[in-house]
């Protein structure tokens, strides 16, 4: 169960910023090619980086959030021993 948490953060989350940094060179690539200047670079394109990694982190999180909850499992209708 840990083994899963673990392997999620050292595995997916590695993998899925390298996505988007690739997607974020890719964009920044085109952008040049079509000849944008400095003024899109420090103001849309930022933005749309910031988006990115934005849902990244939340794709992440709706990833891992199964197996925290499997970690920090709570069972509100457990009764409890009595001696």
């Amino acid at each position: 169960m840990k083994t899963l948490f673990l392997a999620k953060v050292l595995l997916l989350l590695p993998s899925l910023l390298f996505v988007s940094l690739v997607f974020m060179i890719v964009l920044g690539i085109i952008s040049s090619i079509f000849g944008f200047g400095d003024e899109f670079y420090y103001g849309p394109f930022c933005l749309m980086c910031k988006i990115i990694l934005g849902l990244t982190a939340v794709t992440f999180f709706f990833l891992i959030l199964p197996d925290i909850k499997m970690i920090f499992n709570i069972h509100k209708n457990v009764t409890s021993k009595e001696e």
